[in-house]
């Protein structure tokens, strides 16, 4: 893999159904944070629309939106962390040369998974096997890096006892901070 411009700072793209506190993104923003980074978090700006092309534009044009404001700040590119709707942003990530990480990355979605195979910077891969959305053969023959949970669901739970779920954020987690201590 190629070595990304310094990414000093991340933008927190969530899932449509959440915010950027979800655990997944809240451990991943404090890895970034204690690596001297900082981060830009997005609330979606959806409205009550629910026409699948309608939300792409709006996570492209927001995505776009904070990279340029972090970017003219900072003066370095960021990283971009997302979660589930966040991928979306994965044509502007891939045409931007910016390393990413993606949870849960919608990859039953046609021109995700062609940005995801254009990109050539550090991308972190995030499923499980019970995910609706995830599917392992694919993100294994992208470029980068792939963690992937037996079990877990769109919302990285797995069956049985929380703490399962528990040592598998865990595990999730552990791989972002590896993967920023190589972008970062």
């Amino acid at each position: 893999m190629q070595q990304s411009p310094t990414a000093r700072s991340a933008i927190l793209a969530p899932g449509g159904n959440n915010s950027v506190d979800v655990p997944l993104l809240m451990f991943a923003r404090l890895a970034v944070e204690r690596r001297g980074g900082g981060t830009h978090s997005i609330k979606w700006n959806l409205a009550a629309s629910r026409d699948f092309t309608d939300h792409r534009q709006r996570v492209l044009s927001q995505v776009e939106e904070a990279v340029d404001e972090l970017t003219a700040a900072t003066g370095t590119v960021p990283l971009v962390i997302g979660k589930s709707l966040g991928s979306l942003a994965a044509p502007l990530v891939a045409d931007g040369g910016l390393a990413a990480v993606w949870f849960t990355p919608l990859l039953t979605d046609e021109p995700t998974v062609a940005a995801l195979r254009r990109a050539r910077f550090p991308t972190l891969l995030v499923g499980g096997t019970a995910d609706q959305f995830w599917n392992g053969e694919i993100a294994r023959s992208l470029a980068g890096e792939v963690v992937e949970i037996e079990g877990a669901d769109h919302a990285m739970v797995v069956p049985g006892r929380l703490a399962n779920s528990a040592a598998a954020l865990g595990r999730v987690i552990t791989a972002v901070e590896d993967f920023l201590d190589y972008v970062i």
